[in-house]
């Protein structure tokens, strides 16, 4: 079974070794080409040059580029003059003294001139060729035809320059979306100083955090500072709702945890699908009060839905945090809890509340995130301030900082100002 009709064997023998020869003798015949052929014939041009630069040999290839014929250019041009008015004083200036030095160029980028005027990037490698006694003798080149990888530069340039400008039409699209979100101006509260200061982390995306200040009846004011989960229009989204929702609710009832309350239920039933999304944010109620000794201040009511605490820098010195205990993120739970918490802003006093992209922060001095035992101790060191004083000492903090802040962050301040007999003692 292991022969065929004619005996030979199914795994060699005569058909097999035909086969083979047949395969060698084609494989034969296409390395029967000539050196002068394949010189001739090359995919890219050829091009010999005296020292002095006439050309002394030329392929067709190169010809057929440049569309002349052989006479024209052998011994009657030099290779400068087949260069564009650019191209010749690149060579003059930079491909020539880089001969005559190295012996040798490699992948330099110039334009060719044709015969009818058009204009022919290549790439060109060239070496010197010395005799015996080390003297040159002519230059050798290989011209690569660049017009395929010259029409792909232009295009990535292109596509790049759209780019950017698609990128500048995002970031001022991204700018004015931003200011939408944020108040124009704060309220003006008699007797209460107020600052407020918002850094962007990055350009390409709208940011979550959102503040305000604004009046509501019987000479109280409502205040509120806050981050959405996420960037980009989503989170613009939310943010809009939440900052709308809490005005709204506060005039409803200003009872701090009443109106956080609110804004859970109407996030929560919003965003309980597929897409759930969430805030943190504290709101305040700010009520003038006169303490015994009939000085100015505000009585001011917190509430927190999982916020980082706000900072109290007193008068005295001493800075502290204001906890708000079991308050938690506001739109996860249909019921969320919150509590509230009343301090007493005194004359000196200042009120700070910051989202946490302070916090967060990469401190290259720490090797790590800033954290809230070093946002403590620095706004230690800065009691007792005044609202303007503290937002732009956490706006130069944040400049410190470079990079590492890869998050948006708002600060809100506000600050009773001493008197004048208090400033005099």
């Amino acid at each position: 079974m292991g022969k065929t009709d004619g005996g030979e064997n199914n795994e060699g023998g005569p058909a097999s070794e035909d086969h083979l020869d047949g395969q060698q003798a084609v494989f034969s015949a296409l390395l029967e080409d000539s050196a002068e052929d394949l010189y001739e014939h090359a995919p890219c041009g050829y091009l010999s040059t005296l020292v002095d630069g006439r050309i002394a040999k030329i392929n067709t290839t190169l010809l057929d580029w440049l569309g002349y014929g052989r006479d024209e250019l052998v011994g009657r041009r030099t290779f400068s003059e087949l260069l564009t008015v650019g191209g010749r004083l690149d060579h003059e200036n930079h491909v020539a003294p880089l001969l005559r030095m190295q012996g040798g160029i490699n992948g330099i980028a110039l334009e060719l001139k044709a015969a009818d005027g058009s204009r022919l990037p290549v790439l060109v490698t060239s070496t010197v060729r010395t005799g015996s006694d080390g003297q040159p003798l002519l230059i050798r080149s290989t011209v690569l035809d660049a017009r395929d990888r010259r029409a792909y530069e232009t295009e990535l340039l292109r596509a790049r320059e759209e780019s950017d400008r698609e990128r500048e039409r995002l970031k001022r699209l991204n700018e004015t979306l931003q200011k939408t979100l944020l108040p124009p101006a704060l309220a003006n509260v008699p007797g209460l100083d107020v600052a407020a200061y918002y850094h962007i982390a990055s350009s390409d995306e709208v940011g979550g955090d959102f503040y305000d200040l604004f009046p509501l009846a019987a000479g109280t004011w409502g205040f509120f500072l806050g981050d959405v989960c996420g960037k980009g229009a989503g989170a613009a989204a939310l943010t809009s709702l939440a900052r709308y929702t809490l005005r709204a609710a506060a005039v409803y009832d200003p009872d701090p945890a009443a109106v956080l309350t609110n804004l859970n239920t109407v996030l929560n039933h919003e965003y309980n699908g597929h897409d759930p999304r969430f805030c943190t944010v504290i709101f305040g109620l700010l009520a003038p009060e006169a303490d015994e000794a009939d000085e100015a201040g505000f009585r001011v009511t917190l509430a927190s839905g999982g916020h980082p605490p706000a900072l109290f820098m007193r008068a005295d010195g001493r800075a502290d945090y204001l906890p708000t205990p079991g308050g938690q993120l506001i739109g996860i739970l249909p019921d969320a809890h919150i509590t509230t918490t009343t301090i007493r802003l005194g004359p000196g006093d200042t009120l700070l509340l910051h989202t946490d992209g302070l916090t967060e922060a990469h401190s290259a001095q720490a090797g790590s995130r800033y954290g809230d035992e070093a946002l403590l101790e620095f706004a230690g060191d800065l009691a007792p301030t005044t609202a303007r004083d503290a937002v732009a000492a956490i706006r130069d903090l944040l400049d410190t900082f470079g990079a590492g802040v890869d998050d948006d962050t708002a600060v809100l301040a506000l600050n009773v100002p001493r008197s004048t007999r208090e400033e005099q003692k």
